[in-house]
């Protein structure tokens, strides 16, 4: 973890870079190959039941398919032999239809694209709208207050596949403004893009929300202000700044966008590569599963050459130079509505989980069905008329308690990881490319569907974002002339992690951490709604909402129950990062930093300018 510059080692680093994703990419591809052989399952009577739902099939049945698909030579020949055709564009064939894989990936992969691409213009357009009011005041040097998280957690802990039942029952049946099922134009576009891109905004523009002020502080503006450059100007070079630590973020949600947006597909009945690569898992179908892998790969990886160039064009000369000012997070006072927020949202969720464990959760009703709120039911019952709130609140410790654990595996995950720049890189960008519910299948496939199961899938895949993140960061703090002053003041690599680089890394990773932790929790819930997560009847909040989707638009309050108390959590984690940042040793040096510094901070402006 050498504070060297930019420059030194760019060949050797990218070529470490590159060897890291050749092997992710490989052992990635070979641990999908392996997915029938690991299930326990004959990949035979899997391929047969598929193609033709025979549920008892003859031994000389099975014989005809292994002979077919020549199973018997095992997982790793039928890899080699789907490598060997590639360069002649040939994918292979379905093991299930027989039809050609090639043109059904090829298919796949421009629905889930453009999808994508339209769910990309709501993220954005969702995290400006989120950040506008930071970026107005912050320019014109009247930011004093933190702006309300109130917005972004209700937003941010929205679960997509309950948004995107709630678009295509309103938007879709009742109204009849755009398609509720299949693909057909782009108007088939815009429920999904809009169910896609909210909760993706609502991320996005929290980690804005919360770096603009500290760009702001920066000497460069207050340099900027003085000699009265005008606020579009100075909104300008912030963003600039600001943009540069967000977009390593980008790379996770592009490619969930694409190939974990399983269940927003099946809701709008999409034909995406999402779809088609669970489809393919389910079925043990191996050429397509293995194409849609390759694809998702390939697209991670250009989405992280395309990421990485952007970031060193907004940054400048100034990190290539090495003169980058550090950015640290400045603690302002929270508003009188944000500051009584977090205590009644605290009490709210404590008195719901609270009277919700002196409940039964397992009596079953069936006189009671679907009831609305009452005073014998205060949030409803389900459709086996069991209490809600007692599920709700049995549920709290096993969805916090696993939320919890792992995205404290992620996070460190992703910090180990993010500081092994050279090699972190082609890991980050291929491990990335992994859906959860791919991983989800692998660990399935192993474990069996539990709760033990889909916290392994999350935590395969949940570091990307960390390790993103430690890396920008970690270049961007290295770039900075205070590290070559250590330096030559003969600090070592341990005073540089303990004084600078850990100090500058920490607290936004912590930060962003507390943020997705209702993420985390959805993400879970995704794979209980596909049937990969924890099994009924266990109480938890994702199995709830995913058990009772169904029943959203004829009783809405058996979803009611288990989003609020997400919403109360994602508030809880918001205002947790605002703690982080007040006790964060960077916000304070902001104050301490010499004379020195500030004019560096200043040259370092006009210089990214």
């Amino acid at each position: 973890m050498s504070a060297t510059s930019p420059r030194t080692g760019a060949r050797p680093s990218r070529r470490r870079a590159g060897l890291g994703r050749l092997a992710a990419g490989g052992a990635l591809l070979t641990a999908v190959a392996l997915l029938p052989w690991l299930s326990g399952n004959d990949p035979a009577l899997t391929v047969l039941r598929a193609r033709s739902a025979d549920q008892d099939p003859s031994p000389a049945q099975l014989a005809a398919v292994r002979e077919q698909l020549g199973l018997d030579k095992g997982p790793f020949a039928h890899l080699a032999s789907w490598l060997s055709g590639l360069p002649r564009g040939d994918a292979g064939t379905s093991w299930v239809s027989g039809e050609a894989v090639l043109p059904q990936v090829t298919s796949a992969f421009a629905v889930s694209v453009t999808l994508m691409l339209g769910a990309l213009v709501v993220t954005v357009a969702v995290a400006a709208l989120l950040s506008a009011r930071t970026l107005h005041l912050g320019s014109r040097r009247r930011l004093h207050r933190a702006t309300g998280a109130i917005g972004i957690a209700v937003l941010a802990a929205l679960p997509k596949f309950l948004l995107a039942s709630l678009l295509a029952t309103v938007c879709g049946v009742w109204l009849g403004w755009f398609p509720s099922s299949g693909w057909e134009g782009p108007a088939s576009m815009v429920l999904p893009a809009l169910a896609l891109g909210i909760p993706s905004g609502a991320m996005i523009g929290g980690l804005l929300d919360q770096s603009l002020p500290a760009a702001f502080n920066e000497p460069w503006a207050r340099t900027w202000h003085a000699h009265g450059f005008t606020p579009h100007q100075v909104a300008r070079q912030a963003l600039r700044r600001v943009v540069a630590g967000v977009l390593p973020q980008l790379l996770p949600t592009v490619v969930a966008l694409v190939g974990g947006a399983v269940a927003v597909e099946k809701i709008f009945n999409i034909p995406g590569l999402g779809r088609l690569a669970l489809d393919a898992a389910i079925a043990q179908d191996l050429p397509p599963l293995q194409t849609a892998t390759l694809a998702l790969i390939l697209l991670g990886v250009a989405a992280g050459f395309l990421i990485h160039a952007l970031r060193r064009a907004l940054l400048g000369p100034a990190l290539r130079d090495g003169a980058l000012p550090a950015l640290h997070a400045q603690a302002l006072p929270r508003g009188r509505f944000t500051r009584w927020a977090t205590p009644v949202c605290a009490l709210a969720l404590l008195a719901l989980v609270t009277v919700g464990l002196f409940r039964d959760p397992l009596h079953v009703d069936t006189a009671a069905r679907l009831l609305p709120p009452s005073a014998a039911h205060p949030l409803g019952s389900d459709a086996l008329g069991r209490d809600l709130l007692a599920r709700l609140g049995h549920g709290a410790l096993r969805t916090l308690g696993t939320a919890l654990a792992v995205t404290a595996v992620c996070t460190l995950t992703g910090l180990l990881l993010g500081m092994a720049t050279q090699v972190g890189a082609g890991l980050t960008e291929v491990g990335s490319t992994m859906p959860a519910v791919l991983a989800g299948m692998l660990t399935t496939a192993v474990t069996g569907p539990s709760a033990s199961g889909a916290a392994l899938a999350v935590c395969l895949v949940g570091w990307t974002p960390y390790a993103a993140q430690t890396a920008a960061l970690l270049e961007q703090e290295r770039a900075g002339g205070h590290i070559l002053a250590s330096l030559s003041l003969g600090a070592g690599p341990g005073h540089l992690l303990r004084r600078h680089l850990l100090p500058a890394v920490l607290p936004p990773v912590v930060r962003n951490a507390l943020l997705r932790l209702p993420t985390t929790v959805l993400v879970l819930a995704s794979l209980g709604f596909l049937g990969l997560g924890e099994q009924p009847p266990t109480a938890e909040w994702g199995r709830l909402l995913s058990e009772n989707q169904s029943y959203a638009e004829l009783a809405p309050w058996t979803v009611l129950g288990p989003a609020g108390a997400l919403v109360l959590l994602s508030v809880l984690a918001l205002s947790g990062t605002d703690a982080v940042a007040v006790r964060s040793p960077a916000s304070v040096r902001i104050s301490r930093r010499p004379r020195h510094r500030a004019v560096q901070g200043d040259m370092a402006g006009r210089r990214v300018n």
